[in-house]
């Protein structure tokens, strides 16, 4: 069992929220060697920061995930077997973790990540939270082509 505390890389996350370049990002890993190569099971945990897709309100968070590789010896007969993108290589007696990590934590992210479950949004007029706004809150329209009228009505 291998544990490390890393800095998070350039762009771990989606547009609306991500894990900020160089947080903390803690890893504990399992290496096991198998006949083709290096099992590498994996947890990832770190602070998610991004805005809800409604109220464009700040998001913070927590990220747990997990994942698993494979990663090949070099001529062993998954060269035979499985496309170069199908089986991740080792590189001499290196593994590289961040495109399996990065895949693990993209995935497990939200695409429309919200404040809370039940958040209203903004007012499509006026730009203002919902949850901000009086229960009577709105906005009249009126057509520009009676808006001489509308003096009369006052």
């Amino acid at each position: 069992m291998v544990e490390r505390v890393i800095g998070a890389p350039k762009d771990l996350g989606l547009e609306l929220i991500r894990v900020p370049e160089g947080a903390e990002l803690a890893l504990t890993l399992r290496m096991e060697s198998v006949s083709e190569g290096v099992l590498v099971s994996g947890r990832a945990t770190a602070r998610l920061t991004g805005e809800c897709g409604r109220c464009l309100r700040e998001i913070d968070g927590a990220l747990d995930v997990t994942f698993q590789e494979l990663y090949a010896y070099r001529h062993s007969t998954t060269d035979e077997t499985a496309d170069d993108d199908e089986v991740g290589r080792m590189q001499g007696d290196l593994i590289d973790l961040e495109p399996e990590l990065r895949d693990a934590v993209v995935l497990a992210l939200p695409n429309h990540p919200l404040c809370r479950e039940d958040c209203p949004g903004l007012c499509p007029e006026c730009g203002s939270p919902w949850d901000e706004l009086p229960a009577d809150h709105g906005h009249r329209q009126v057509d520009s082509r009676w808006a001489a009228l509308e003096r009369f009505a006052e």
